[in-house]
């Protein structure tokens, strides 16, 4: 399938399971205590949240400001303060080292929040779109998405703005930073 025929549910699903495959690896490693594995843990947790923030960014500047408009305003959201909840945890394991004792526990919570969000967005949202969306509609909103996710924030910002125009004009600088930030520190390199 070209980028061309793409739609924005085939883009957001294609994330929602490169997340999973992430959290699956970040599962195996719970309750490890060597010095390698929590080096990887901490690599593949960077990486799972650059790739969280970027789709949610998207989601929230592309997707949401169009659910509420055509499909239900309470849906939106509700996925929005799903997102608010992801991105508090996010936060809180961007400040532990793998081998602190909450680290594990805050681990399991951001992938029960994430992957409970996620099968709502796909069993109710999802189909949704492509009841209120023409297929055409559908790939425009994911060339749009593409590009939010190539300029969004790599880490999480709770208090910055989720909704448009605000997070149109911060999310972009926001993300400036962090990438610099990122290719300083080698963040998320290995991805």
């Amino acid at each position: 399938m070209t980028d061309q025929q793409r739609d924005v549910i085939t883009i957001l699903t294609r994330d929602h399971r490169e997340i999973d495959r992430l959290f699956d690896e970040l599962e195996l490693t719970i309750g490890a205590t060597d010095e390698p594995t929590q080096r990887n843990r901490k690599e593949l947790l960077d990486r799972v949240t650059i790739e969280l923030v970027r789709h949610a960014v998207a989601e929230e500047t592309e997707v949401y400001p169009r659910v509420k408009e055509r499909v239900s305003f309470a849906e939106a959201e509700h996925a929005k303060h799903e997102h608010s909840e992801v991105t508090r945890t996010m936060k809180l394991l961007e400040g532990l080292e793998p081998d602190h004792p909450m680290f594990d526990k805050q681990l399991m919570t951001l992938i029960e929040e994430v992957r409970g969000h996620v099968a709502e967005e796909e069993a109710e949202i999802f189909p949704q779109l492509r009841s209120h969306f023409s297929p055409d509609e559908l790939r425009r909103m994911a060339a749009r998405v593409e590009r939010v996710k190539s300029l969004a924030p790599t880490r999480p910002h709770p208090a910055a703005p989720d909704a448009p125009p605000a997070i149109k004009l911060v999310g972009p600088i926001t993300g400036l930073f962090d990438r610099m930030r990122d290719a300083v520190s080698g963040r998320g390199r290995s991805s």
